[in-house]
């Protein structure tokens, strides 16, 4: 709230002022002032140049006394005080001579001074009702109640801020008259009557909304939070409020709070402070995450704001946090970090609990020392504040004698008629005082259990020290039979030698015995190795032998049926050249070489894989394989020679089945596998195509109802070292082979890392099942 309302003086005045503040924008932009000694050096100059001794004189002189205020130069402030006061009552300037007595107030009020602080409101009060300003009377009796607060002395708080609500309520000044019912509800809140605390927080709430003042919205809706969030059973039911309902009350208007101070600037210390109580709801509803993340946000605020009080609170509640939570570590860290802050800023409250709670952390991690001396600065920091408190309450008792005797005149010409104004007042002291008794009977009873902390910490600490003395004693012990067993190892080292003696010939006997033994493993072992080597050669040379039978075939292959197809091929392109052949004969010629040369392409196929998979660093590329697709496309490819033989073949592969394999390999193993079946069907005869799961392993299964296989054939071909029958069996309609397919499809299922195997009925049909991994 703005002390700062206009004053009525006459025509001369206000034309002295004009013409000061001409004098000063001028050259204080002239000086271009950068900081506030700046500013003070341009204040100080302009003084001297201004000699006249008018109203602008007498309004220099109170800034320069509020420039060395905010330099906290008492003497100086003291100067240029005397120097407007004495100006001002030359002139008979009633309103300047409240507005220094005013700033010397405020001045004392900011250094903890109460009694010269009261002495200047007092004045300054004297000056302003004098001269029928109302407003800025007002405007001391919320300073004076302000200041009744911090001594605390609630009862003339109450009594200054209800003063002003008076004049303000004449006036109709809603916005002052929201923030005197904010301070009296805050009255309220700290002598634990949470009622009428809510009450005067809503009353200023109604003025807030209506006067849309944001600001003010955001601390009444937390004034509402914390009364309900701190308020007893007794004070919930006249409130209307079930205890069961209590934490969600406080938490939706936190809620409030937070989202009308978020959408407004300069809102750090209400967002922070918010954010903080959010956390302490949630921790009491036990929703630990919600109350970090509260907690942690708060410090992320208040950590950008200067206010060092509002950034020390948020780190203390987050590592009381973390402390409740039994993170030691991080409360350790966060409670450190807190009591520097608070040490630097002469912030007596939070060091305090920093200690208490760092001595608990520490006592809970069982380092003694740490919590020891953490608790005993505790103490010592509580003392200061007690000796603080003393000091405050005999100041309080003073200027209560103080303020009787100047209020003596004043209240046999006016006495107070406000009977509301004289009940809150008289409830106030009596709640004072219970507070001052109360608050007595904490500090017996926590001198009592300090002291019993201290002897529990001290004892703990003797404990570790008798400990530590008990370690070095059976460290001693342990040296002194160290000692003693050297002595005696010496004493049987002579005995010891004869026996290393004896045992040295005894161990160049038996390790004798070892080399004989280990000569003669050894001769066994080349024997086995040997005998191993030799059966790997002669399985190799099968293997070769085997292979070159194949090749044999293969070169035999070539050298017939490769002459048969380029014969053909070369007569059929003579009779083109000479062209007297009938369009008959041509399209039958055709259409036996079309299928002489698929032979042959097919045979160059399989020829070409089968040197391919021969060579050395072939190797497969195995990948995720759709089989249904694959399939699919050897199917079409193949349609057209099945439908020779009126065959039908169907694909029952789900089309979501995949496996792991070579897409080419892959391929071209179930091309020559459903080309043989379609060679050895007969007419009109079945192909399908079916898969199943098996553990980690895919089959596919190619039936056929072919002429099948014979059982010897099937257990040739079923055995690991298969390398091919050597020759091929014409199909039912005499179609060739060349006798490479199925070594081709077992030769690259190995490289696959799979299997083939085959089962049939001689005239009946032949299953050819793949095992393939899946992917």
């Amino acid at each position: 709230m703005s002390y700062l309302r206009s004053i009525k003086i006459d025509v001369k005045i206000v034309r002295n002022v004009l013409i000061y503040s001409f004098l000063l924008i001028g050259f204080v932009a002239s000086s271009q002032v950068k900081s506030q000694k700046e500013k003070l050096d341009s204040l100080l100059n302009l003084n001297q140049k201004y000699t006249k001794q008018d109203s602008a004189k007498a309004v220099l002189l109170i800034d320069i006394l509020r420039q060395y205020a905010r330099l906290n130069n008492p003497e100086k402030v003291e100067e240029y005080g005397l120097k407007s006061l004495q100006l001002s009552h030359k002139l008979s300037l009633g309103n300047l001579v409240g507005l220094t007595y005013n700033r010397l107030g405020l001045f004392y009020h900011g250094l903890t001074n109460y009694q010269k602080a009261e002495e200047n409101y007092l004045k300054s009060l004297k000056e302003y009702l004098s001269s029928n300003n109302q407003t800025r009377a007002a405007g001391i009796y919320m300073s004076l109640g302000a200041m009744y607060v911090a001594i605390p002395d609630y009862a003339k708080a109450l009594e200054m801020n209800q003063k002003a609500i008076n004049i303000y309520q004449k006036s109709n000044s809603e916005d002052d008259l929201s923030n005197c019912y904010i301070n009296i509800s805050e009255i309220y809140q700290d002598l634990g009557q949470h009622k009428k605390a809510l009450e005067y927080n809503r009353m200023a709430l109604k003025f807030f909304i209506k006067n849309g003042d944001e600001r003010g919205q955001a601390l009444a809706y937390e004034g509402v939070g914390l009364a309900y969030f701190k308020a007893t059973v007794a004070e919930l039911i006249s409130m209307d409020i079930l205890p069961d309902q209590k934490l969600n009350a406080s938490l939706e208007n936190f809620n409030r709070a937070l989202k009308i101070a978020e959408r407004i600037e300069d809102n750090e210390d209400i967002v922070s402070s918010c954010k903080t109580n959010i956390g302490f709801v949630y921790e009491k509803m036990g929703q630990k995450d919600l109350a970090f993340k509260a907690f942690q946000g708060s410090v992320e605020v208040s950590k950008k704001n200067n206010d060092k009080r509002a950034y020390a609170e948020s780190l203390f509640a987050l590592g009381n946090f973390y402390n409740n939570q039994r993170d030691y570590i991080n409360a350790v860290k966060l409670l450190t970090q807190t009591l520097n802050i608070a040490q630097q800023s002469k912030l007596l409250d939070i060091e305090r609990d920093a200690n208490l709670i760092l001595s608990e952390a520490y006592d809970k991690l069982k380092k003694y020392d740490e919590s020891l001396a953490f608790y005993k600065q505790y103490v010592l920091v509580k003392d200061e504040i007690f000796n603080a408190e003393k000091e405050k309450e005999i100041t309080r008792r003073q200027m209560q004698l103080d303020f009787g005797v100047k209020e003596k005149d004043y209240q046999l010409k006016q006495q107070i008629t406000d009977v509301v104004l004289q009940q809150q007042v008289l409830f106030a002291k009596q709640q004072h005082q219970k507070l001052i008794l109360r608050q007595q009977e904490l500090d017996l009873s926590d001198k009592e259990k300090m002291l019993q902390r201290l002897k529990f910490l001290q004892q703990q600490k003797d404990l570790e020290a008798e400990k530590k003395v008990q370690s070095s004693n059976f460290e001693q012990s342990k040296l002194l039979s160290q000692y003693e067993a050297i002595k005696r190892e010496k004493q049987i080292t002579k005995q010891e030698q004869q026996i290393r003696y004896d045992g040295k010939v005894k161990v160049f006997l038996l390790v004798a015995f070892a080399l004989v033994l280990f000569t003669a493993g050894l001769i066994y072992f080349n024997q086995r190795k040997t005998t191993r080597l030799n059966k790997i050669i002669n399985k190799q040379k099968r293997e070769l032998e085997q292979l070159s039978r194949v090749k044999d075939r293969i070169f035999s292959v070539v050298s017939h049926d490769m002459r048969t197809p380029v014969n053909s091929l070369i007569s059929f392109i003579q009779l083109l050249e000479e062209g007297n052949i009938e369009q008959g004969k041509l399209n039958r010629y055709a259409g036996s070489l079309k299928n002489s040369l698929s032979y042959t392409s097919s045979m160059m196929e399989n020829l070409l894989n089968w040197a391919a998979s021969q060579m050395q660093g072939f190797n497969p590329y195995l990948e995720a394989l759709n089989v249904y697709v694959l399939t699919e496309d050897v199917v079409n490819s193949l349609k057209s020679t099945a439908d020779l033989k009126n065959i039908t073949i169907r694909n029952n592969i789900p089309e979501s089945t995949y496996c792991k394999a070579d897409s080419n390999m892959f391929s071209l193993v179930l091309r020559n596998l459903i080309s043989n079946s379609v060679k050895f069907t007969p007419e009109k005869g079945n192909i399908i195509l079916t898969s199943e799961n098996h553990n980690n392993e895919l089959l596919i299964m190619v039936t056929d109802t072919g002429v099948g296989i014979a059982e010897e054939q099937v257990n040739h071909f079923n055995k690991s070292e298969y390398q091919g029958a050597g020759m091929s069996t014409p199909g039912t309609n005499k179609e060739k082979g060349t006798g490479l397919g199925l070594l081709l499809c077992r030769t690259f299922m190995g490289l696959m890392d799979s299997k083939i195997t085959v089962s049939s009925t001689k005239n009946e049909g032949s299953t050819f099942t793949l095992w393939l991994k899946k992917p």
